[in-house]
């Protein structure tokens, strides 16, 4: 029975940990594409420069990585290691789990498998939620994921972004807009939970930001799964055979029942 209990737990996991901050946050769409090497390179460079130095991803290994997304093995150690880490480690984090946990309240939790626990969406939503909080010890705050321990590390890219109301169209359970029945447009309702940049407070414009957060979230989906792309060419190649093989049994299988007829 506890055996059992335990089992349970452990698929209800990664349930409990989506509805876990910010259920109810309507989270932006973005499909990962591990075919797109350049941008699982941006991503990783990204992910390198502002997330590494706390976060780790000890499943990760450099050198599967550089090979997997077409990086040259030198280009990685020149540009991509900055500790005294060998290309065939994996990419983990210098800082000191207990510094890390007196500093932040807990230690970074490890992001190779956050796609998986998450959901890419939640990633991609959450890294570009951050707003101006200044109830909170590090100035922000998450609208995915309120009062979040994390500092916002890419505000200079992002800028200064704050949370407003507003007026926002209400929509059904597939995203559409809901008309009313008598007027025939969009109805509205009231949102607190408007985002907003400050504009030249950030390096980036919103739709280079918003760019930059979809190579990040697509490098860390193929971290969660770096083995998908083999899956899916093997996967169509494993389907032509089958349907080769079927196309020959089927003249197989008339060939020898003409005989018994």
């Amino acid at each position: 029975m506890k055996k059992l209990f335990l089992l349970g737990l452990m698929l209800m996991m990664p349930i409990l940990a989506q509805a876990s901050g910010g259920a109810s946050i309507k989270l932006d769409s973005m499909q990962a594409d591990a075919s797109d090497k350049s941008s699982l390179q941006r991503g990783m460079q990204t992910y390198v420069n502002y997330c590494l130095g706390c976060h780790t991803a000890q499943y990760q290994r450099y050198i599967r990585a550089a090979e997997d997304l077409h990086i040259p093995l030198n280009l990685v150690t020149e540009h991509l290691i900055f500790s005294d880490q060998k290309i065939g480690e994996q990419m983990t984090s210098a800082m000191d789990p207990k510094l890390a946990a007196k500093w932040f309240g807990a230690a970074p939790p490890d992001l190779t498998n956050e796609v998986n626990l998450r959901g890419a969406d939640w990633v991609y939503t959450y890294l570009r939620s951050f707003y101006a909080d200044e109830s909170r010890p590090y100035g922000v705050n998450n609208v995915v994921y309120p009062s979040v321990a994390m500092p916002n590390v890419l505000a200079e890219l992002q800028g200064l972004q704050s949370k407003t109301c507003g007026e926002v169209a209400q929509l059904d359970e597939h995203g559409a807009a809901v008309m009313d029945s008598l007027t025939g447009t969009p109805m509205t309702e009231q949102s607190c939970e408007l985002l907003s940049v400050a504009q030249g407070t950030g390096s980036m414009t919103p739709e280079q930001f918003d760019a930059t957060i979809y190579d990040l979230t697509n490098f860390m989906a193929y971290m969660a799964k770096p083995y998908k792309s083999d899956s899916q060419r093997i996967g169509m190649w494993a389907i032509l055979f089958c349907l080769m093989m079927t196309i020959l049994f089927y003249f197989l299988k008339k060939e020898f029942w003409r005989d018994v007829h």
